[in-house]
């Protein structure tokens, strides 16, 4: 078995896409304006429920905006998005002559925000470009200058080039709108915007990073650049998760290094892709109205165990890399001792499953009848290791 310290072997080819300008830090959030003033004067702000005016976070920059002259506009984001409220945005706004569009919120603000962002030069129904759902024509890629200012630390949709929508119901879909000019054009990340996030919502977040993270570092797309950020993350999050979500929930070192990671894993995501965590994830969506990091927090203890089980007599990459993230967690550095950082791995992700109190997927009504659908509609192409249906049920079956 390999260490992250043993000698990185470049491949020949690899294609890495670009990131967006990145503000980062705490307090970084009072730049907001000056951010905006820079890309336009009038603004349409797509926000969560509440949580941003509770904290009187919005008010303070609405004011700064008024005194800038800038005109903004606010439309409110309270679930996963879907294309109706994509299309809905549009109609509303598209002859209001917005400049910019700034998205402030979790993944499912942002995702929605930047499909806004796409459509308003259009005009037309986000769903005539959804991937496997619209015509076969592209999307130009033109676009209204996005921002993004993530307020959790999960999805990393702050440095992706594709939005996540979802029809739930039983003929349901969980579809991306992208394209490499969506990544947005700033992601301001200010860590402390995620210390007013409920301690579930911080969990389920924290996971998800965790997971994408994972997932594109062992991905078979993975290159030494997409190694060499995730590792790093990786190391990061393995320090803070569990801290980050509990006692240190106020602290805003903690807060930061998930920030990080979580903006880390969009990156990574983007160039590596992911895994049958997240193809499950897109497969339960469609059918089912559960957060999106509550089912990667619930599955990726035993997803991982599914695949090291399958990789664990090979000498594969792969189950090297998965060895390297549990040295990360033993503090081992002997090639040697392989076997045991793979169980150290597995034993950390069911502890923090069992530890931040992941919901079970029976919880949002989830049965046995539904698996054999659920595992079916599971995308599993960038996995290190391709699991059979049985196998994928048998993490749903672990998690109902």
């Amino acid at each position: 078995m390999s260490s992250t310290t043993n000698e990185v072997v470049i491949p020949q080819t690899f294609n890495f896409a670009k990131p967006p300008a990145v503000y980062f830090g705490a307090g970084v959030f009072d730049t907001l304006p000056k951010v905006i003033s820079r890309l336009g004067k009038t603004v349409l702000i797509v926000t969560g429920a509440a949580s941003l005016k509770k904290t009187g976070r919005l008010d303070s920059l609405l004011s700064s905006l008024k005194k800038d002259g800038i005109r903004f506009y606010i439309f409110q984001i309270h679930t996963e998005p879907s294309p109706e409220m994509v299309d809905a945005a549009v109609a509303e706004f598209r002859n209001y002559g917005v400049d910019v569009v700034v998205g402030i919120g979790g993944g499912s603000v942002i995702d929605g925000a930047k499909a806004i962002s796409a459509m308003l030069p259009l005009g037309e129904s986000v769903l005539n470009y959804l991937e496997g759902v619209g015509r076969p024509e592209a999307h130009s890629g033109i676009k209204i200058p996005f921002a993004a200012v993530p307020t959790t630390s999960g999805t990393g949709s702050e440095a992706t080039k594709n939005a996540v929508l979802s029809r739930v119901g039983p003929e349901g879909f969980k579809k991306s709108l992208r394209h490499d000019n969506f990544v947005p054009d700033i992601a301001l990340i200010d860590p402390a915007l995620t210390l007013s996030c409920p301690p579930d919502v911080s969990a389920a977040c924290a996971m998800d990073a965790f997971t994408q993270l994972m997932e594109s570092y062992v991905s078979v797309k993975a290159s030494p650049m997409t190694d060499s950020l995730a590792i790093g993350a990786i190391r990061l999050a393995i320090d803070n998760l569990e801290y980050s979500c509990t006692a240190g929930a106020g602290d805003i070192r903690a807060r930061s290094a998930m920030a990080y990671a979580s903006a880390i894993s969009g990156i990574t995501l983007a160039n590596a892709g992911l895994g049958v965590v997240h193809g499950l994830a897109s497969s339960i969506g469609a059918c089912f109205n559960i957060p999106h990091g509550v089912v990667c927090g619930t599955l990726v203890g035993a997803a991982t165990t599914a695949n090291i089980k399958a990789m664990r007599a090979t000498d594969s990459a792969a189950i090297q890399k998965y060895a390297d993230i549990g040295c990360l967690i033993t503090g081992e550095k002997d090639t040697n001792t392989a076997p045991d950082a793979l169980d150290a791995l597995i034993e950390t992700l069911n502890g923090w499953t069992e530890k931040l109190k992941m919901q079970r997927l029976g919880s949002y009504g989830i049965t046995q009848d539904h698996l054999d659908k659920l595992a079916a509609g599971a995308s599993n192409k960038e996995s290190p290791v391709k699991l059979s249906k049985d196998e994928i049920k048998s993490i749903l079956y672990e998690r109902l």
